[in-house]
This record gives C-alpha cells, structure tokens and sequence, in this order.
C-alpha cells in the first residue's frame, strides 16, 4: 500500500497529500484532548477506548512501513540505519529505536500480519510476538513454506483473541497445533532443551547490606518461578485482604516479601540433606545476660554474623535452633534443649483451642502461626499448652520486640501497649 494513494508517485510530489493527512489527525487529536473524560457518559468512554486501541495498531503499521522505507534516511545522515537519526533527532532511545527498525523489517516479511496491523486488529505488541515465532519457523528445517503460511493466518487470528503474553504461548507450539503427529516430538524436545537452558542459567546471589537487610536475587525455571509465585501469593493475599479490612495498607512487594521469609522460616528441616549425622542446624551464641534482657545481641552461626536477642529469641522459639548460652568468661553454660520446640501434637494441639493469632487485633489463621512460650523458655518457661499461645510471624515478632509490652486478656487475646 502506497503512502501517497491515489497519486502518481513519478509526477505530483506526494508531500503536500501527506501533510493535509497528518494536520487532520493532528486537529483531531487537539480536539478529543480538548475534552475532560471525567464529563463524558461511560459508553463513549469504552468506544473511545477501543477506537483508540485500533488507531493505535495503524498508527504502529504507518510508522513502521516508514521505517522499512527509511534507507535513504541512513544515506543521508552516514548512520548504519534509521536507528541513528531516531536516536540523534527524535531523542528515541538506541535500543528502542534499533528494536523498532528490525519489527519494520520483520513485518515486511509478513503481509497478514502487516494487513492486521493496517486493519487495527494486531497491536504492535502482538506483531512483534507473531514475527518472533514465525522468524523461528522459517528456520526450522522441518517445517515447510506451506507451515509457515497457515501458522502467520493462525496467529493473526488468534491475536483477536488474546493477549500479547497468551500469544506467546501459543506461538511457541503454533507448529504442533498445525500437524500434531509431525512436530509434538519436536515441541518437547524444544520444551527439554529449554529446560535445559534454564538449568544451567540457574543462580543465588545474596548480598548483606549492613543494615539488617540482605538483597537475594536469583534466576530459577520458568516452572520453578511459577511455583514460588503461587505459595507467595496463597500466604500473601489473605494478609492483604485482612490488613485491608482493618483498615490499613501495606505495598504488595512487601507482602509477598514477608510471605517468602514465612516460607523459610517454616521449612520443614527434616527435609534437609544430612552432614555428618545431624541435620543442618543454626547456633545462636549469646551471654545469659543478654538472653535474660530486652537488649542486647546474638551471635548467628559460625561466622559471627550479629542479630538482635529480641530476634535471637523469637527465631528459638519455633526454628530448628540451638541456643549456645555463655557465661561471664565464655564458657559454655547450656547447648540447648530441644524441649523448648513445641511438639508437633501439640502445636495441632494450640491450632484447635486458639483457632487464629492470639493477638488482640489480629486474626491470622492459626496455620500462619507459630507457639510462643508466655514465660520464656530460657526463664525456665514449659513447653506446655499452659505456657504457650498461637502468634502470626509479625506479632511473634513484636512480643519479642523491646519496645513492646503486653497483658493477657481475660478471653486468652495478648494486648500489645507501646512502651515509651
């Protein structure tokens, strides 16, 4: 389709039909941005939307039909392509504008899906979906022309349909769809070699900041990321629906964050390997001072690393920890008891008689929670139904905290009160 419709391109110069056009849409755009949304009826809101949606496709198709033309640009200016004049003169980022080049040349490969864009029907999104999985087509040697023909029709029309992302998914295996007895072998041994892939692209990196914090990023499988994302989800969306009907607010991130070190903190550690006859243990190595006191701090592990013994002692009472209690010249006083671990009959135990979080304004569900001794364990405190209540992470968390004090109500509920 030719910009200039209509116009003999070896005799009037095209530019003047051009620029009428382009003033028309720009008159119009002035006029709708005239306009204030927050006045118009809810149906013209919608057709707006959509319109919009559409224009936006063919507006995508008018730029990079452009830019599938816009050679003489690069002559013009020295650049490698059109990329370099986006870049200098319309201030286009260089990566945006090379991404933008290479979709221009893509979707001249194709022409369904370049009509689809000119029809408003495939968004630039999806087109650069849809070229991606039949670029990788064209260079599968077991698929053919014809293959390649049906599977542009199919994820034009499938792009009607679904998201850019759903897309995606589909295009992956359009070829199995297309003749299942020929290439399901071969779209699972694409899926294993990308498992593959991901395996070997797997990482953990944890870094301490100084301050109380550690930054962890990693890079796991697609279905491993899926998995963890679900658990995450489960534990945080209760909490953001609870929290929101006390009328209060946290940023999901954190949440999700929070629901990750619940994952952590709970991990069965019976689960894990074996070294040298005794399950994988953390020592806390503190003075009985401190233990005794609202200040003071721990030793975590071997390497010396410091928590506080708020942290120290609500970390004892339900993760697989062994206390190392010091005296005044650092000998050993006690190396734990393992005692001080509810049961796990007893924490069902606390589960049927509490039901949720003890505390006052709380009401987790009692498999969010973990048993906390009433009178420390270290105090001498049983591990006994008498001495225990059911606390969701936070509120083990604030008992703990020094700055928090609390009395017991009649009904069994802990009142926390701000010390000042």
């Amino acid at each position: 389709m030719s910009l200039g419709h209509g116009i003999n391109p070896w005799g009037t110069n095209p530019g003047d039909a051009i620029d009428t056009a382009l003033s028309a849409i720009e008159t119009s755009l002035h006029d709708l941005l005239s306009g204030d949304p927050v006045y118009w009826r809810t149906s013209q809101k919608k057709d707006v939307l959509e319109r919009l949606e559409r224009l936006q496709a063919q507006q995508a198709a008018l730029k990079l039909r452009v830019l599938a033309a816009a050679g003489d640009i690069a002559e013009e200016t020295g650049a490698k392509d059109a990329s370099g004049w986006l870049r200098t003169e319309l201030l286009v980022d260089q990566a945006v504008a090379r991404s933008q080049i290479k979709l221009a040349a893509s979707v001249a490969k194709y022409d369904v899906v370049a009509a689809g864009l000119a029809e408003g029907v495939v968004s630039q999104d999806k087109a650069r979906v849809i070229t991606k999985a039949l670029d990788a087509i064209e260079a599968d040697p077991a698929a053919s022309v014809e293959d390649l023909i049906l599977a542009e029709k199919l994820l034009v029309d499938y792009a009607t349909r679904l998201t850019a992302n759903e897309l995606k998914i589909v295009g992956k295996r359009i070829l199995a769809e297309i003749d299942p007895d020929r290439f399901e072998q071969a779209e699972a041994k694409a899926l294993l070699a990308e498992e593959e892939h991901a395996q070997r692209r797997t990482f953990f990196h944890a870094r301490d900041n100084g301050d109380g914090t550690v930054d962890i990023q990693a890079r796991v499988s697609r279905a491993v990321g899926a998995r963890l994302r679900t658990i995450l989800d489960s534990l945080a969306q209760p909490r953001k629906l609870s929290a929101e009907n006390r009328g209060r607010k946290a940023p999901y991130d954190r949440l999700l964050g929070q629901a990750f070190a619940r994952v952590i903190e709970t991990y069965d550690v019976d689960q894990l390997p074996r070294h040298g006859g005794h399950g994988t243990t953390v020592f806390i190595t503190m003075s009985v001072e401190d233990l005794r006191n609202d200040l003071g701090t721990a030793a975590l592990g071997f390497d010396g690393d410091k928590i506080a013994a708020a942290e120290a002692r609500r970390m004892a009472c339900n993760a697989d920890l062994v206390p190392v209690v010091l005296g005044t010249n650092s000998e050993i006083l006690d190396f734990g008891r393992t005692a001080r671990l509810a049961h796990p009959i007893q924490h069902r135990a606390l589960r049927l008689r509490d039901k949720c979080c003890q505390a006052e304004d709380c009401d987790a569900p009692a498999a969010w929670t973990e048993a906390h001794h009433l009178k420390p364990w270290s105090e001498g405190g049983r591990t006994d139904l008498e001495n225990m209540v059911l606390l969701c992470a936070s509120d083990h968390r604030r008992i703990h905290d020094p700055n928090y004090g609390y009395e017991r109500l009649p009904d069994g509920r802990i009142r926390f009160i701000r010390r000042t």
